[in-house]
C-alpha cells in the first residue's frame, strides 16, 4: 500500500515552474534517493510532500496516520531543553507506565485484602506486557546508542539545544528523528556535518529500518549503500532509475544516448530546412548564381571538447614550486586541555592531494585553521615556501559579498586565472559548474546556500593560488558540481589539502592520508582508496 502518492502534481512560484506533471508511489520498504542540481527544487518537494507547500495543481495524498519524520539540514530544532530531555520526552508512554508500575510496587509491600492484591498483580502482569510491546526496558539505551552513535560526548547531551552549534543541534535534530522512527523518514541531506563513523553507523540504521525513505544527498556512497531507486528531478520533471547511485550512471548514460540517437534525426532534418531557407534566400537575392554550399557540408560540426581538455586548458599557465609548505613539530589545544594534536610533522609538494580524515572534534578543522592563519598553534612551525598562495574555501564562503554579483565575483583574485587563460576556455569552465550567462548576472545574495557554495568553488579553482584548502567542501554542492570540482582538482598543478568525510570524493582524489584518531599522535598513510 501507498503511503504517500503525488498524483500530476506542477508547483510555481512567481510564475516559474520548479515541478511539472509529476507521479509519484512512497511505500513502506521505499528507500528512494532524490537528486538533481541546485535549484532545481529538492527542497521544495520534500515541503510539498510535508504539506508545507500547496501544489499549483494536482494532489499530494497522505494515507490517514502515517507518521512522517522531516529531517531539514537547516535544523528546525531549538528551546532550552537538552537533546536527552528530548530524546525521553518520546517516549511519555514507558514512562507512565513506568510510574504506574512504580505505584503499584510500593501498594504491595504494604498489607492489603486479597482481591485488591489479586487486581493489583493482574494489574502489573498486564503493564509488563505493555512494556514488553512498546519497547520500555530498552529505551534509556536506545538514546544512548544513538547519542553515541552520532558523537554527542555527556556535556552536549546535558546543553540546552540552543546552545548548541549549528552543526551538533543539525545532529540533536537527526537524533529525535531516529528515535522517533515514524512511518515515512524524509532527509534532506542527512550526512553533513557527520564523521565517518557516524555515516557508516545511520546506514546500517536505515538498512533495518522498516518504513520509507526518501533522502536528498549528494553524498553517492552514502546512497549506493542505501536507496534502491534514485529520482532525478530534471526540466521541472520527475526522472526514476531502478537501482542504487551506481546502477543511475549506468542507467542515465543508456538514456542520454538513447536520446542523442533520438534527435540525431531532427537535428539534421532541421539543419536540412535551414539549408534550404538560405538556399532560397540566396537565390532570390543571385537568381543567376548557383549555391555553392553543399548539404554535407551541414554536418560538419565542431565536436565538443573533452572535460579534461578544457580543465587543462585553465591550469596550462599556472606555475606552482615543487615545495610547497613544510609542518614541524605542531601542537594544538585549546583552553589548556588535552591537546588535539602533538608534534605533528608532514610536508606539502606539488601534486600532493592530501585528505584529513577523523572522527567530529577530532581537531581535523583546527589544523586547517592553524595551516591558514586563522588559528595560532600552540607549538611547533609552519613554513609556508616563499611566494606561495593558498586559498581557502571556508575562508572564501564566509567572506562572499552579497551585494556582488556571481561573473565578477569568480573573477574576484588578481593572479585569478580568468585573466592568463582564454575567455573561452574560463566561459566553458564556468558553463560546466552550471552557470548560465543570466547567473553569472545575479547578485550573490539572491543565491541558495549550494549555489553560493559553487561561486566559492569557483573562485577557488580559478584563484591561481598553489595550494588549494578545503573544510567539506561537498557538503552543499550537487553531485554535478562535485563532479566538475573533482576533475578540476585531479589537473590542478598544485597541492590540494582537504578536510571530508564523502568517502566516494576522497577515494577518487587523496593520494595521502592524515588520519586523526583517540590519541594526539596524527597517522600520515597512503590513501587505500577504500574508505
Amino acid at each position: 500500500m501507498s503511503l504517500i502518492r503525488l498524483n500530476d502534481v506542477s508547483i510555481e512560484f512567481d510564475g516559474r515552474p520548479v515541478l511539472r506533471e509529476a507521479f509519484l508511489k512512497l511505500r513502506a520498504g521505499d528507500r528512494i534517493g532524490l537528486i538533481g542540481k541546485n535549484g532545481t527544487g529538492k527542497s521544495t518537494f520534500l515541503e510539498l510532500v510535508l504539506g508545507r507547500q500547496e501544489p499549483t495543481s494536482g494532489t499530494v495524498d497522505v494515507t490517514l496516520g502515517t507518521t512522517i519524520g522531516y529531517f531539514s539540514q537547516f535544523s528546525e530544532l531549538d528551546g532550552d531543553l537538552s537533546i536527552r530531555a528530548i530524546l525521553s520526552g518520546h517516549f511519555a508512554a514507558v514512562h507512565e507506565t513506568q510510574a504506574r508500575l512504580d505505584a503499584i510496587g510500593e501498594l504491595l509491600a504494604t498489607p492489603m485484602d486479597d482481591d485488591t492484591m489479586t487486581a493489583l498483580l493482574t494489574e502489573q502482569g498486564e503493564l509488563f506486557e505493555k512494556m514488553d510491546a512498546i519497547d520500555g526496558w530498552s529505551f534509556e539505551n536506545t538514546i544512548d546508542t544513538v547519542l553515541t552513535s552520532l558523537g554527542f560526548d555527556e556535556a552536549r547531551r546535558e546543553l540546552p539545544v540552543d546552545r548548541l552549534s549549528g552543526g551538533w543541534r543539525n545532529r540533536a535534530a537527526l537524533a529525535r528523528i531516529l528515535v522517533q522512527s515514524p512511518d515515512v523518514l524524509l532527509l534532506d541531506e542527512p550526512t553533513n556535518f557527520l564523521d565517518l563513523d557516524g555515516v557508516r553507523w545511520i546506514e546500517n540504521w536505515l538498512g533495518r529500518y522498516q518504513g520509507a525513505v526518501l533522502v536528498v544527498s549528494h553524498d553517492r556512497q552514502f546512497l549506493d549503500g542505501v536507496v534502491t531507486r534514485i529520482v532525478e528531478i530534471e526540466n521541472y520533471r520527475l526522472q526514476e532509475y531502478e537501482g542504487d547511485y551506481s546502477a543511475y550512471v549506468h542507467a542515465k548514460q543508456s538514456r542520454l544516448k538513447m536520446l542523442e540517437r533520438q534527435f540525431a534525426h531532427e537535428e539534421e532534418l532541421l539543419a536540412y530546412e535551414q539549408a534550404a531557407a538560405t538556399a532560397r534566400r540566396e537565390a532570390a537575392r543571385n537568381p543567376a548564381n548557383a549555391v555553392a554550399r553543399r548539404l554535407a557540408d551541414i554536418k560538419k560540426r565542431q565536436a565538443p571538447r573533452p572535460i579534461d581538455q578544457i580543465i587543462t586548458d585553465i591550469y596550462g599557465g599556472l606555475r606552482v614550486s615543487n615545495d610547497l609548505l613544510e609542518v614541524v613539530k605542531l601542537t594544538k589545544s585549546f583552553d589548556g586541555g588535552e591537546p588535539l594534536f602533538e608534534d605533528l610533522t608532514f610536508s606539502l609538494h606539488r601534486g600532493d592531494r592530501v585528505a584529513v580524515l577523523g572522527s567530529n572534534g577530532s581537531g581535523k578543522s583546527t589544523l586547517l585553521d592553524v595551516l591558514t592563519g586563522e588559528t595560532e598553534a600552540d607549538a611547533g612551525q609552519v613554513r609556508w615556501a616563499k611566494g606561495v598562495r593558498f586559498v581557502s574555501y571556508n575562508r572564501v564562503y564566509a567572506e562572499l559579498d552579497l551585494t556582488d554579483s556571481v561573473g565578477h565575483a569568480v573573477n574576484a583574485y588578481p593572479d585569478s586565472l580568468a585573466f592568463s587563460a582564454t575567455k573561452k576556455s574560463v566561459g566553458r569552465f564556468l558553463s560546466m559548474l552550471q552557470f548560465s550567462d543570466a547567473d553569472l548576472q545575479q547578485k550573490i545574495g539572491t543565491l541558495s546556500g549550494g549555489q553560493r557554495a559553487r561561486v566559492a568553488i569557483a573562485q577557488c579553482l580559478l584563484s591561481g593560488a598553489g595550494v588549494i584548502v578545503l573544510d567539506e567542501p561537498t557538503n552543499h554542492l550537487d553531485i554535478t558540481s562535485t563532479q566538475v570540482m573533482e576533475r578540476a582538482l585531479v589537473h590542478f598543478p598544485g597541492a590540494v589539502l582537504v578536510v571530508s568525510h564523502d568517502r566516494f570524493f576522497v577515494d577518487k582524489l587523496a593520494d595521502r592520508l592524515l588520519v586523526f584518531g583517540d590519541t594526539p599522535q596524527v597517522q600520515e598513510r597512503a590513501a587505500s582508496g577504500a574508505l
